[in-house]
């Protein structure tokens, strides 16, 4: 079964970098959309970045994080530069992901990988 895998995450300090991860694994098709979203404590699940045709970032991030695809090895990456303490959360890979031709797109997500931005 398709698998999505997150690494990089880890300890930052304010106005740091990071580099995250997701690799898509199993049964794979065609992938069509592949992104980010996080999660702080506390809140609700939020879009970051994502990429199918376009790319579309959060407000609170545009400028700062950059998503990249390498379709070839069915990954996804999520540049963070000028790290924040507000940008600490699980971060989350998502992707639509059609496993045969003769079925339509499903979500899949990642178990997520935790960022955390402090002194």
């Amino acid at each position: 079964q398709v698998r999505l895998v997150e690494s990089g995450g880890g300890l930052v300090q304010p106005g740091g970098s990071l580099r995250l991860s997701c690799a898509a694994s199993g049964r794979i098709f065609r992938i069509n959309r592949m992104g980010w979203y996080r999660q702080a404590p506390g809140k609700q699940r939020e879009l970051v970045a994502t990429s199918d045709s376009t790319i579309n970032y959060a407000d609170s991030v545009k400028g700062r994080f950059s998503v990249s695809r390498d379709n070839a090895k069915n990954m996804v990456y999520l540049q963070m530069n000028s790290l924040k303490p507000e940008d600490t959360a699980v971060y989350y890979c998502n992707a639509g992901i059609q496993t045969s031709y003769y079925r339509s797109s499903a979500d899949y997500w990642g178990e997520g990988t935790l960022v955390t931005v402090s002194s």
